[in-house]
């Protein structure tokens, strides 16, 4: 019984980090994006960085601003499914250049149109329903990240160091998913829980998937 009763006391504290690691992050991410600016000359390259630039900042933003101040109910009702629709953005914003840049046309505008159409479409199921179980959340937001396997052997052709990085990056993101939906490691719950090891995973794989863009970038297939 006292065991039942110390886990939902843990269930409703939040950890010291709670939010604090989106909210050093954004900074670094609005930097790092804004640099990529500087390796493209070209429209479709202006427009794939801006659309990851702005997905990447959205998230890491409006994540720090959900987890970091304690909401009223409402408020915290509607950030709460702003925060879960801007992983599917991110998802289809950090595909954007890889999709354009590093694939031929014809294939590259096919798998972007596909990653925003299921984006689009995780982004109502949010919105409509926020209530869903956990897992049904994290498995939809990894089906939609695993997407590229579909032009694997295109994007090994087009650099091996750059997929190496997306996989890589991959992995992390659904190392931390996992953990958010079992909710373990949760190593110290009253500092850094398992939703703090989450947003730690989304930050790394985040930057991972930077320096992968960053590689398409400066040597793209598709100008």
């Amino acid at each position: 019984m006292r065991r039942i009763a110390r886990n939902r006391i843990l269930a409703f504290h939040r950890p010291a980090a709670r939010g604090w690691i989106h909210l050093v992050s954004t900074p670094v991410v609005a930097v790092l994006g804004s640099l990529l600016f500087a390796f493209t000359d070209s429209a479709k390259g202006v427009f794939a960085v801006l659309v990851f630039t702005g997905s990447s900042i959205l998230l890491f933003g409006m994540s720090a601003l959900y987890h970091v101040i304690k909401w009223q109910p409402r408020m915290k009702a509607v950030l709460r499914r702003i925060d879960h629709a801007n992983i599917f953005l991110l998802i289809a914003g950090t595909y954007t250049p890889l999709a354009l840049l590093a694939l031929h046309p014809d294939k590259g505008w096919l798998l972007f149109g596909l990653v925003w159409a299921v984006a689009l479409l995780g982004l109502v199921f949010n919105v409509v329903w926020i209530s869903a179980p956990r897992w049904l959340y994290v498995a939809l937001y990894l089906g939609t990240g695993w997407i590229a396997v579909m032009y694997l052997g295109d994007l090994l052709e087009a650099s091996v160091a750059m997929m190496v990085l997306i996989a890589v990056g991959g992995l992390v993101y659904t190392a931390g998913a996992v953990g958010y939906a079992t909710k373990h490691p949760n190593p110290w719950p009253k500092a850094f829980g398992f939703h703090e090891f989450f947003h730690a995973a989304t930050a790394v794989a985040w930057l991972c998937h930077w320096t992968a863009i960053l590689l398409i970038v400066l040597d793209p297939v598709s100008p």
